[in-house]
C-alpha cells in the first residue's frame, strides 16, 4: 500500500529547531579547540552538527512518512556522532567536563525527541 503524500514545513518542527540551537551551541564551542584541530575534529564536529537540522529539513520534502523516517535516522545517526565527537575532546583534554555537560544533555534530548518523531512516523 502506497503512503500518502504528506507536506511538511520542517520551520514548524520542534526538533529542527532544537537542531539550530544545537549548531549555534556546537559552533561556540568548537571555537574553543586547539588550532591544530581546525581541519580535523572542528571541521568534523561542525558538519555532524549542521547535518541534524538539514536531514529533517531535507526529510520534510519527502513524499511518504518512511522516507521521511530514513532522513531523521540519519539526523539521528548524526547527533550520537556528534556526541561521540565531544566526548572524545573532552577524553583529549581539548574540553573540560563541566563545557561539556549541558551541550552532551541538549544533544541527548533532541535524540530521544527524533527518536519519538521516527516511531510516530512509522506507525
Amino acid at each position: 500500500m502506497n503512503d500518502i503524500i504528506v507536506m511538511r514545513n520542517f520551520r514548524e518542527l520542534e526538533v529542527w529547531k532544537e537542531g539550530r540551537i544545537l549548531v549555534k551551541k556546537t559552533y561556540n564551542l568548537t571555537k574553543i579547540l586547539p588550532e591544530t584541530e581546525r581541519y580535523g575534529l572542528t571541521s568534523q564536529i561542525n558538519r555532524c552538527a549542521v547535518s541534524i537540522p538539514a536531514n529533517i529539513a531535507e526529510g520534510c520534502g519527502k513524499d511518504s512518512n518512511k522516507d521521511f523516517a530514513r532522513f531523521l535516522q540519519m539526523s539521528l545517526g548524526s547527533s550520537y556522532e556528534l556526541e561521540t565527537h565531544l566526548i572524545l575532546c573532552e577524553d583529549l583534554r581539548f574540553i573540560a567536563p563541566e563545557e561539556l555537560e549541558p551541550i552532551i544533555d541538549s544533544i541527548q534530548l533532541l535524540q530521544r525527541r527524533i527518536a519519538s518523531l521516527i516511531k510516530y512516523n512509522k506507525s
